[in-house]
């Protein structure tokens, strides 16, 4: 996105072309925004507020939920502002910040869930030192170390795609801006660098992968041979909503940027888009609070706390 193009926009794809359909795609996101915000709000408030649930296993969690709401806050907003003011313009500079964001995020959540998967590993497979495994100061330097690298991968992109002059327009194919869709309109005898980089970036996701994969082998064997139905039942429990949450965020990613090149198309090329950057954030707080009652009761206690202080105050305050 090198200056020399003298490009000091960008015009987003838009989701419908008439007014009517424009509105009703506010509307939709509008929901699917605060449904996100709410859900992943409550669970960071839950984890932070209740004692009982400050182990590795929830502290991972709660930085997942503020992944989440940086992710969805990064791509929806301005979606429909777009549909909002019947308009395609993001400028230069928002482009940029949306793509380093999402990248940042996406990268650094996508560490966290491998993280999240060494945790289960450990509790199942390693209970007797789980404790010296994932200790407070160890879990902090896990958690330091997914979020700075994902800064530093996503800087290293935005600089790298920011130099490159576009000789394609400005029309973006995507409903916000990232790197392969800046990549389509740029030089093409000029982004074999950016390329390289992103090579040696899906070798590392990859890598994550093969880990999140052995990690989850090693955990179903070890709950096969767990004598009890209850603690069975408790071990599938803690796991099965983190392997739901790794399929969704692996298998929309993978639909996105690994589909065939014969069947892509702007139509389908949106609704992947909404599908890994849009539907994960916005059901992961539903996975989780689903299959963990641990979580659900925490969260019923809180609730209760907050409506019987909100029911209380106006006749404390009239009595005083």
């Amino acid at each position: 996105m090198s200056n020399s193009s003298s490009i000091t926009q960008f015009l987003l794809l838009p989701f419908a072309d008439t007014r009517e359909l424009q509105l009703l795609h506010f509307w939709l996101f509008l929901g699917i925004y605060l449904a996100a915000l709410l859900g992943n709000g409550l669970i960071i408030s839950t984890i932070a507020c209740d004692q009982h649930l400050h182990t590795p296993m929830y502290f991972f969690l709660l930085n997942l939920s503020l992944l989440d709401l940086g992710s969805i806050s990064t791509t929806l907003p301005k979606s429909m502002a777009n549909s909002l003011w019947d308009t395609r313009a993001i400028s230069y500079a928002g482009c940029a910040a949306q793509l380093f964001s999402f990248t940042f995020l996406a990268e650094a959540e996508y560490y966290i869930l491998t993280i999240m998967s060494y945790d289960r590993y450990a509790a199942i497979c390693k209970p007797l030192h789980y404790g010296t495994l994932l200790g407070s100061r160890a879990c902090v330097h896990m958690a330091a170390a997914a979020w700075a690298t994902g800064f530093l991968y996503a800087l290293l992109h935005t600089a790298n795609t920011s130099s490159l002059p576009l000789c394609k327009g400005n029309a973006v194919d995507q409903f916000f801006c990232e790197i392969p869709q800046i990549l389509k309109i740029s030089c093409s005898h000029s982004y074999v660098r950016e390329v390289g980089l992103l090579v040696v970036s899906a070798c590392l996701a990859f890598g994550c992968f093969v880990f999140i994969l052995f990690s989850y082998v090693q955990i179903f064997r070890a709950v096969l041979r767990i004598p009890s139905e209850q603690g069975w039942h408790k071990a599938i429990s803690t796991c099965v909503p983190h392997l739901a949450v790794v399929c969704l965020f692996v298998s929309t990613g993978m639909l996105t940027y690994l589909k065939p090149l014969s069947i892509s198309s702007p139509s389908l090329d949106l609704v992947l888009s909404v599908l890994y950057s849009v539907v994960p954030p916005a059901v992961n707080p539903l996975i989780y609070s689903m299959r963990n009652q641990e979580l659900k009761d925490a969260l019923r206690k809180l609730m209760a706390g907050f409506l019987s202080k909100a029911l209380n105050f106006p006749c404390s305050a009239y009595h005083s």
